[in-house]
C-alpha cells in the first residue's frame, strides 16, 4: 500500500500526500466482499483520510500545499490521486488525525439528523451504539441541535464518553433487561439513530412516539432489525434508510454543504472528534482487529 505509485493528476483530479486515514466498519465488509460498494480487486483500502495536495489538474479548484480531507476510496497509501470534488480544505485549527476520521462519521450523523429526520430542538433522540465511530458524533450533533439525547452503549467507559459528548441520559445495554421499556420510561423517543440493528434496533423502534422517525444507519450487530411496519402505519412513523456515500450521486451539493457546515462548527470549537486509537500504517491489520472487536471508543486512525 505504501509503495503505490499513483502517477500525475488529470483534469479535475488532485494528487494528495496522505498523512492519516480512518477505519470504518464498511472497510471490514469490503474485505469480506459484502459491502454494497466494494470495488473490484485489487484495491487500496481506506474510504477517508487527510493530507496535503502535491499536484492539481486543471479545473480542480485546489492548489499544491492545500490541506484537505479526502472522502474517496484508496486513502491507505502514502499518496494517491482523487477527484477534486472528493477533497475539501480543512481549517488550520484541525489536525490531520482529526480530519482523517471526520467526514463519514460526522457527515453521516449531520445529514441523517438534519436532512432526513429533521430533528428539532426539544425532541428526544435515542442513539444506539453511542460510543462507536458514528454514534458519538450523533450524540454530539444531536446535543448541538438542541435535542434531548439518550445514549445507549455497553459499559461505563463508553457511557462516560457519550456523556462527555452531550448525552442527557445514558443506558447501559449490558445491564438493561428491557431497552424498549427503559426508553418508554424515559418519556419515549422522537428519533432513533441506529447503526447497530438486530434486537436493539427493534427495541428502540418500539419506544418511538407517534410521528417518530427511525434512521437505519447500519447493522454492526450482524443483521437488520425486523421492524413491524403495521406499527409504523398506525403511529405515523417514518423509516429512513441512510447511506452517506450514496449522497455523492443522490445529492452531492447537500453532502458538500453539510461538510462545510460541520467544518465551521469544528473551527468554532463546537465539535470535538474522539480518536479511540492511533496506529502507524504497518499496524493496519491490528486496526482491523480493533474495529472488528468493537472495543474502541470513537474512531481508529492510521498515520501514514
Amino acid at each position: 500500500m505504501g509503495e503505490h505509485d499513483p502517477g500525475m493528476p488529470q483534469r479535475g483530479e488532485v494528487l494528495v500526500r496522505l498523512h492519516a486515514a480512518a477505519l470504518n466498519f464498511a472497510d471490514l465488509l469490503m474485505l469480506q466482499g459484502s459491502y454494497q460498494d466494494t470495488p473490484p480487486r485489487p484495491f487500496i483500502p481506506g474510504m477517508e483520510g487527510s493530507g496535503v495536495v502535491l499536484a492539481a489538474g486543471e479545473t480542480s479548484g485546489l492548489r499544491p500545499g492545500a490541506r484537505v480531507l479526502v472522502q474517496a476510496q484508496g486513502t491507505m497509501a502514502q499518496s494517491n490521486i482523487f477527484p477534486a470534488d472528493a477533497c475539501l480544505p480543512i481549517p488550520d485549527s484541525m489536525s490531520h488525525e482529526a480530519a482523517a476520521g471526520f467526514a463519514i462519521a460526522y457527515g453521516t450523523s449531520h445529514l441523517a439528523l438534519t436532512r432526513r429526520a429533521a430533528l428539532q430542538p426539544g425532541e428526544t433522540l435515542a442513539v444506539l451504539g453511542a460510543a462507536g465511530g458514528v454514534g458519538l458524533t450523533a450524540v454530539e450533533i444531536g446535543a448541538a441541535l438542541g435535542a434531548r439525547v439518550i445514549a445507549v452503549a455497553r459499559g461505563a467507559d463508553r457511557l462516560a464518553a457519550a456523556r462527555d459528548a452531550g448525552a442527557d441520559l445514558c443506558i447501559d445495554s449490558d445491564t438493561c433487561p428491557d431497552l424498549k421499556a427503559a426508553l418508554r420510561q424515559a418519556g419515549g423517543v422522537d428519533v432513533v439513530y441506529d447503526p447497530v440493528g438486530d434486537a436493539p434496533g427493534e427495541a428502540a423502534f418500539g419506544a418511538l412516539n407517534r410521528g417518530g422517525r427511525f434512521l437505519v444507519i447500519g447493522f454492526a450487530a450482524g443483521r437488520p432489525p425486523r421492524l413491524p411496519l403495521n406499527h409504523a402505519l398506525v403511529k405515523n412513523i417514518a423509516i429512513h434508510g441512510f447511506y452517506w456515500g450514496g449522497y455523492r450521486s443522490l445529492k452531492p451539493a447537500s453532502l458538500r454543504d453539510s461538510l462545510t457546515e460541520l467544518l465551521a462548527m469544528y473551527d468554532a470549537g463546537r465539535l470535538h472528534p474522539h480518536v479511540g486509537a492511533t496506529l502507524p500504517l504497518e499496524r493496519l491489520p491490528e486496526g482491523y482487529d480493533l474495529l472488528a472487536s468493537r472495543k474502541t471508543i470513537g474512531k481508529i486512525i492510521v498515520t501514514i
